[in-house]
């Protein structure tokens, strides 16, 4: 029984599309950073309005789906929180690799020091 027991660190941890989602910054699949900044920024600013205050979408008395707007504002602001988050560590693991590179560059393949 024992041999059938994988452990923890070995095993292969598998998420679902939706958590990926949601936990991936979306610079990592090609957009902007400044465009999620601003997206985030919207979502905030669309959260703070009162209900029926100058800015409404989809009007809060509408059964089921008075909510969905707000619900698109909170996911807009999450994912700016996560670009903020895990983009910084993105973008400085990709500055690191570039540094690495071109720093055994330098010396050349012929070349020792």
């Amino acid at each position: 029984m024992n041999d059938q027991l994988i452990p923890r660190d070995e095993e292969e941890i598998k998420t679902s599309g939706f958590i990926r989602f949601l936990s991936e910054p979306l610079s990592k699949a090609g957009w902007p950073t400044w465009l999620v900044y601003t997206l985030a920024v919207v979502g905030i600013i669309y959260i703070l309005n009162p209900t029926s205050g100058f800015i409404e979408v989809i009007p809060d008395n509408i059964p089921l789906i008075g909510n969905m707007d707000e619900g698109v504002a909170v996911m807009l602001i999450l994912a700016g929180i996560v670009e903020a988050l895990e983009g910084r560590k993105i973008h400085k693991s990709k500055k690191e690799q570039v540094d690495n590179k071109t720093g055994s560059d330098i010396t050349g393949p012929n070349q020792s020091l």
